[in-house]
């Protein structure tokens, strides 16, 4: 590990923990966002990495969505944290226990709005409910649906049946968003040297409706001129 990836880490680490204690003191959804987007800009600016959104115009200023994202990184979060804070749009991440309970981003996930996604338990109705109930309030859901890091060379791998289901159980809209860019790879650079000027690119979709039953991942795929 290079000293600046070393030096990046530990101020990684300190501005996870400032805002998640910050997190731990309102529950107001909107100061919720301003802290998720402050935080997200302030990680990408260390590593000095710009974010352009791609078809700006399809995103909706406000409402309650399933938003699915690719994922590669690890600062795939802050990437679309950064592409919708002109929006009113908010509500909780998907996240992983090992998130959960990591001694680097737990008091962040825990309080920046996140319901556990925990596939060693049998039951999922806890799952499930928390989501109803985060709908109920007015929220959108968010989503990797390939369940996991893509470390593949492909550019996506296959989706989990889970993202149609909290469309369907809940009647959201599904709002796709493709991270063009290799972020980990661009992680990587930046981490090797942040004085190189990097942007990463995100593409907003058009909007699927709940009851479309055709394949998710295929029309995610066909959106965004991906082939295998």
């Amino acid at each position: 590990m290079t000293f600046n990836a070393i030096k990046q880490a530990i101020y990684g680490l300190y501005l996870t923990n400032s805002f998640g204690f910050r997190l731990t003191k309102t529950n107001d959804p909107m100061e919720k966002k301003r802290l998720r987007h402050a935080y997200s800009a302030a990680q990408l600016e260390a590593l000095n990495i710009t974010v352009k959104v791609e078809n700006q115009e399809k995103l909706p200023s406000d409402g309650k969505y399933l938003i699915v994202i690719n994922h590669r990184s690890i600062i795939d979060p802050p990437i679309v944290e950064v592409a919708l804070q002109e929006t009113d749009i908010f509500g909780p991440w998907i996240s992983k226990k090992e998130l959960y309970n990591s001694f680097f981003f737990g008091l962040f996930v825990r309080n920046a709005g996140s319901i556990l996604l925990d596939r060693e338990k049998s039951q999922m109705s806890g799952f499930f409910a928390d989501i109803k109930e985060a709908v109920k309030r007015g929220e959108s859901i968010f989503i990797f649906p390939e369940g996991t890091r893509n470390k593949s060379e492909k550019a996506l791998t296959s989706f989990k049946e889970g993202s149609r289901i909290i469309a369907l159980k809940n009647r959201l809209p599904i709002l796709p968003l493709y991270i063009k860019s290799n972020a980990n790879e661009v992680l990587g650079n930046a981490l090797n040297d942040n004085s190189l000027h990097q942007e990463i690119e995100i593409v907003v979709g058009d909007m699927i409706d709940y009851k479309d039953k055709t394949n998710l991942e295929e029309k995610y795929k066909t959106m965004f001129h991906l082939i295998d």
